[in-house]
């Protein structure tokens, strides 16, 4: 178990669960008060056992079949109505447990979209995957099933526990002694266990981590044939799991055995207690009998409880990961102040801005540059020269280190991220698609736009023509992050998706070093276009880019270390004009 999961006792993921999705303890004490009831029928047998033997089968009088018949009557009414109420209960239970939990799905879901990028960037998708999906049925069914065992169970000892010490006192001190001794045997067992699923859930979340990621790479393991080694380190992943999964298994089972060893020790003892204790301490055979029946609705609740127990651990295991998930940083945070951006067009001011990632060097130092209403500025830089973060920060999907980032003269800090992001648009470098049509794809930039503002929208990039070449033109599914598309179309896609949108400042992660000849005009024309009348920056990753700007940034190693026009830089024989010379000779990217 991690140093983080720790600190997650059972009981406080529990308060936590609970306060974070209300609907789990909605009801819950009708719940209860409806499983006692239904239990409180289950004590009413072993007392109509009882009052027969002692009162009908062995009384002087004799045997009298008719109060027989009465008295078997109405226990099994009573048992009848039991089970109705148990299973309303129970319905109950389902019912608060389902939707609960339905809400702390979409709550973990939720908080991972306002998490770290960083954070979500380092984490295995398929692990993140199984928190909001694996761990979270995990304890559905445990409260559903195990859930509903357990408030049974305890409705039952309490009022076999009670029924005992009205018959006899004495073998009820026994069964309870014995019963407390078994419980703190458990408390150690369930130590144990716990440890035992913590680690099983790690492994699950690791191996569909490997597994999610193998088959996102299938085209990459077929390119470089290394089929066999993908295939050794995915059952690596699923050994590692089974060995877990088995491991747990084994000991919950020889947890289980146990319940029947105490089981049989305590009836003997109690037969004999019983024996001992004999006619003269007011031991009937009814009574004996009876409480005989009592110790069984004893022992039977703790035979449950142990059943449920590995279930309830994995359960508890699967809530401390979901609870590490809500308790991550979220570092984009909403402002307590917030200011409204200025209309129309909107600048961009940098101010002594700084960046490291977490645990690491500094990777953007001391960048101060004012970007103009209006201004089509490239950025360029070798491979790790800060460009991308200089983006990031731009479009606040990181926050600086040190210094400000300001949008139309407005910190970004102090604007609602709803309004920031209607404002400002970001086309990444890799445009990503959903699995479906382009239509819908395009519209996630304005969800309310109709079929005919997207057509409008390609054909004002000149992309019309593409669009109409498609099978079935704007209901053509996209696939599978974009898989039936070229690298080229998904990124047209994207800059439709972009326009649409409307935004006052463009960040735009050029990718064209992956794009077909046929599509690159086409690329190029909807970008210029797209960047037309707006405040425009773009990632240079082709130094033509940065010939057609108004302004080119030169980042080197973290720094701003030249601004310009583009013949001005190459002219200056600095850093620029050496990329200039190798990209031109076709010996370098950016």
């Amino acid at each position: 178990m991690s140093g983080k999961q720790e600190k997650y006792t059972t009981a406080g993921v529990i308060r936590r669960a609970l306060a974070e999705a209300p609907v789990l303890g909605h009801g819950l004490r009708l719940t209860l008060f409806l499983a006692m009831i239904g239990q409180a029928v289950t004590v009413i047998t072993p007392i109509t056992l009882q009052q027969i033997v002692d009162g009908d089968l062995l009384s002087d009088a004799g045997i009298d079949m008719g109060s027989v018949a009465a008295k078997a009557g109405l226990a099994l009414l009573a048992l009848v109505v039991g089970v109705v109420v148990g299973r309303a209960a129970q319905l109950r239970l389902v019912r608060s447990a389902s939707t609960g939990l339905s809400d702390l799905r979409a709550h973990t879901f939720r908080h991972i979209l306002r998490q770290s990028v960083l954070h979500v960037q380092a984490e295995q998708r398929g692990s993140l995957v199984a928190r909001v999906t694996s761990d979270i049925t995990t304890i559905q069914e445990f409260m559903e099933w195990g859930g509903v065992g357990l408030i049974i169970a305890a409705s039952q000892v309490l009022l076999a526990t009670t029924a005992m010490v009205f018959y006899q006192w004495r073998l009820a001190l026994i069964a309870l002694v014995g019963v407390i001794l078994y419980l703190l045997m458990m408390r150690w067992f369930q130590r144990i266990l716990s440890r035992k699923y913590d680690q099983v859930r790690e492994e699950v979340g690791a191996s569909m981590g490997v597994l999610s990621e193998a088959i996102t790479a299938i085209p990459v393991i077929r390119a470089y044939g290394t089929e066999e080694r993908t295939q050794s380190r995915v059952a690596d992943a699923l050994q590692r799991r089974f060995r877990a999964e088995f491991t747990t298994a084994r000991f919950g089972n020889a947890l289980f055995s146990t319940a029947e060893v105490f089981a049989g020790a305590l009836t003997a003892v109690i037969i004999a207690a019983g024996i001992a204790v004999g006619t003269a301490q007011g031991m009937s055979s009814g009574t004996l009998i009876a409480f005989l029946f009592l110790v069984n609705l004893l022992i039977e609740p703790l035979q449950v409880v142990v059943e449920t127990l590995d279930f309830a651990q994995a359960a508890a295991s699967g809530l401390r990961r979901i609870m590490t998930v809500l308790d991550g940083e979220i570092e984009i945070q909403e402002p307590e102040d917030p200011q409204p951006l200025p209309s129309g067009g909107l600048s961009a001011r940098f101010e002594a801005v700084s960046y490291s990632y977490p645990d690491g060097p500094e990777v953007l130092s001391d960048v101060t540059v004012e970007i103009p209403v209006g201004a089509r500025v490239a950025v360029v830089g070798e491979t790790g020269s800060g460009k991308t973060t200089f983006a990031k920060l731009l479009v606040r999907l990181i926050d600086p280190t040190r210094g400000r980032v300001y949008l139309g003269g407005v910190p970004a800090s102090k604007v609602r991220l709803a309004e920031l992001r209607s404002r400002v648009g970001f086309v990444p470098q890799e445009g990503f698609l959903f699995d479906d049509t382009i239509a819908n794809n395009v519209r996630y930039g304005r969800p309310e736009a109709d079929d005919a503002e997207i057509y409008a929208a390609f054909h004002e990039l000149g992309l019309g023509d593409w669009v109409e070449s498609l099978p079935e033109g704007l209901a053509t599914r996209a696939g599978e992050r974009g898989s039936n598309l070229s690298a080229g179309e998904r990124q047209l896609v994207a800059l439709a998706r972009a326009w649409i949108s409307s935004p006052d400042l463009l960040v735009l992660d050029e990718a064209t070093s992956a794009v077909d000849p046929a599509l690159d005009v086409a690329l190029r024309a909807a970008i210029n276009r797209l960047t037309q009348h707006r405040t425009s920056v773009t990632i240079a990753h082709r130094l033509s880019t940065a010939e057609a700007a108004d302004e080119v940034l030169v980042f080197d190693r973290g720094r701003l270390v030249e601004r310009g026009k583009h013949r001005d830089l190459v002219a200056a024989g600095g850093v620029y004009s050496e990329l200039y010379a190798d990209w031109a000779a076709g010996t370098k990217t950016v």
